[in-house]
């Protein structure tokens, strides 16, 4: 794809241009990524979640993600974990969903399973193993399962190996999830197939051993994800998109290359998938979710290659911290979204306040008017003691 014009049509820096995904139209390009709270009660979200994402949307985000979101109990990571293999947990989320449109945004949720990455306790906590400790304060270990019985670490918890037929129950748990996603109210859903949890573990030659059709050649282990792709989008209305999160590349795995990649991104293209969320790493002896992150905008580069390579949309992250960084990633065509993650915990304001950098709104417009009137006239007092008016 060739690089963009300076602005839309509209004279809107590109940024702050809407962008169509099937039927479903973002006012913007800022998305704010699935970020794990670990707050949430069996599976149910809590307060918190509904104050954490809505701050974002009153902030001005066009796509919120809701965290990882199990689809099934045992692919949690933790036991704060949201998660969505049962109806009730869908209506707690329609709260969440109701309050995200009404302020302006469009809602998404990632759905995932943690593996033999599961069974964990808070990253706060140190995000060791669950142990007999652990048990007895409420909060006990559970059995892991994986595509091999192999720990994720090399020395942690022993997870146990799906058999075919389970896996056949895992691909629907998928297919369940989506349906009670779209009862919540969600507009957009990513899969997460990278990092090294459960889909990447079937991914991965390193981690996958299985010698039934779910393990082997590139075909048979890239099954459970073409399979899952397909299970989501049999429940996922026509018109809303479906992005997966993939590892582009993973530097622990030398038998999966970046044409791999493209290889299984055609695959599920044609199997529905619309957005790729571009990240790297995951798989190996230390399973690092990412590579590069001490370099700003460390997945942008690969986002661009997948964007040209495949044609998909792409969203890129990685520490993309300013607005005019943000712009310049998409004026240069090497990403049709940004995800700003944890530069929005620092400012949940962050889009509003790229609006004004760019000069999109210079007049507090975009801002939930029962906040932006009152800056907009602290701005004007502002100006006029500037230009030594008395404030009237």
């Amino acid at each position: 794809m060739t690089p963009t014009d300076d602005s839309d049509s509209s004279g809107r820096p590109l940024l702050f241009s809407p962008i169509r995904l099937r039927e479903l139209e973002l006012k913007n390009r800022i998305v704010i990524p699935p970020m794990c709270q670990y707050s949430a009660q069996e599976g149910v979200i809590t307060d918190w979640h509904l104050v954490n994402l809505g701050r974002y949307a009153m902030g001005g985000a066009g796509l919120i993600f809701v965290e990882a979101t199990a689809v099934e109990e045992r692919g949690r990571i933790s036991h704060g974990d949201t998660g969505l293999w049962r109806d009730d947990q869908a209506v707690a989320l329609k709260r969440v969903t109701d309050f995200l449109k009404a302020n302006g945004a469009m809602p998404g949720v990632q759905l995932a399973h943690a593996g033999s990455k599961g069974s964990v306790c808070f990253p706060w906590l140190g995000g060791g193993a669950l142990d007999e400790r652990d048990a007895a304060n409420g909060s006990p270990p559970w059995q892991t399962v994986s595509s091999t019985a192999a720990p994720y670490n090399g020395t942690g918890p022993m997870p146990r190996a799906l058999s075919t037929a389970e896996v056949k129950d895992f691909v629907a748990a998928w297919g369940s999830a989506a349906r009670r996603a779209r009862e919540a109210g969600f507009e957009a859903l990513e899969i997460h197939a990278g990092h090294g949890y459960m889909v990447h573990q079937f991914l991965s030659s390193v981690a996958n051993q299985r010698r039934d059709e779910y393990g082997g050649d590139f075909a048979a282990r890239t099954l459970v994800l073409r399979e899952i792709v397909e299970a989501v989008r049999a429940e996922w209305p026509a018109g809303r998109p479906i992005f997966v999160r993939l590892s582009i590349v993973d530097d622990a795995d030398p038998d999966w290359r970046f044409e791999d990649s493209i290889r299984l991104i055609a695959a599920l293209q044609q199997r529905g998938a619309d957005v790729i969320d571009c990240s790297s790493g995951g798989i190996g002896r230390y399973m690092n979710a990412t590579r590069g992150r001490n370099v700003v905008g460390y997945h942008v580069g690969l986002a661009e290659q997948v964007r040209t390579a495949s044609g998909m949309t792409c969203m890129a992250g990685g520490l993309i911290t300013k607005a005019q960084q943000a712009e310049d990633i998409l004026q240069a065509g090497q990403a049709d979204l940004v995800g700003v993650a944890r530069e929005a915990l620092t400012d949940t304001n962050w889009a509003l306040h790229a609006a004004a950098e760019l000069g999109f709104d210079t007049a507090h417009g975009q801002w939930p008017a029962q906040q932006g009137f009152w800056l907009e006239r602290r701005a004007q007092t502002a100006r006029s003691m500037s230009a030594g008016k008395t404030p009237g």
